[in-house]
């Protein structure tokens, strides 16, 4: 009987290297992403890493191969489960106002949850606004993209009615997220009760300034007669 050809064994056993190469990476980056979702991009070094993970320098060098390296991987993990939680749920909501509410109340989640760890986008943007440099570069294009999304978003609820046909989609888009900014801000820092229902209060407002008559029936928004609505009209 003659042998099995060789080739193939190596071929498995390189496939299965690769593999575990890959969960190493996955592990790694996974431990990556928690260090700078607390400590911020800059607080993210091959050392650190090392001893976080329980492996050498040299390993974690291996997959990385530099620091900047590693904070342009961080980013564009977090952009990818940013997409997963917020975007790709959302997408399947009817276009127009039913897919932009959940974009807007998807985010809102994301947020809430990261209020005892940080948003790296925001935080990022507080370490590189003024450094110029790949890693900038790599974290303006993620933010960008997902602006461009929710700019989208807006368009189509523009095309089929339910914004008005005069509507700014990058002004509607600067107040929307000016209200994800002020959530952060007030959840995180401040630790203000109530903050995520005031964004969502926010939202409605937002929305119902833009919509057609009738639209927001549409769609499930807060009561702008809420408790926290009617604190607010009483202070002005």
């Amino acid at each position: 009987m003659s042998s099995l050809p060789l080739e193939p064994r190596r071929n498995s056993t390189s496939a299965r290297s690769l593999q575990k190469g890959q969960a190493t990476r996955a592990n790694i980056l996974e431990a990556a992403l928690a260090l700078a979702s607390n400590m911020g991009l800059e607080g993210l070094s091959i050392g650190a890493l090392a001893e976080v993970t329980g492996m050498s320098k040299s390993g974690v060098f291996a997959h990385f191969g530099s620091r900047e390296e590693l904070q342009i991987s961080v980013i564009r993990e977090y952009h990818a489960k940013f997409e997963e939680e917020v975007f790709f749920p959302a997408i399947r909501e009817a276009r127009g106002l039913p897919r932009l509410v959940a974009l807007f109340e998807n985010w809102v989640k994301r947020v809430a949850v990261e209020i005892d760890s940080g948003c790296i986008y925001i935080s990022g943007a507080v370490e590189f606004d003024d450094r110029p440099g790949p890693v900038r570069d790599a974290l303006a294009a993620m933010v960008l993209a997902w602006h461009r999304a929710m700019g989208r978003a807006i368009e189509l609820a523009v095309e089929v009615g339910d914004l008005q046909h005069d509507t700014d989609p990058g002004q509607m888009l600067f107040e929307v997220h000016g209200l994800i900014l002020a959530l952060h801000h007030d959840a995180r820092f401040l630790r203000s009760p109530g903050a995520v229902e005031r964004a969502r209060i926010g939202f409605a407002r937002t929305v119902s300034h833009y919509a057609m008559p009738g639209a927001v029936d549409r769609v499930s928004l807060p009561s702008l007669h809420s408790p926290t609505a009617q604190v607010s009209k009483a202070s002005r």
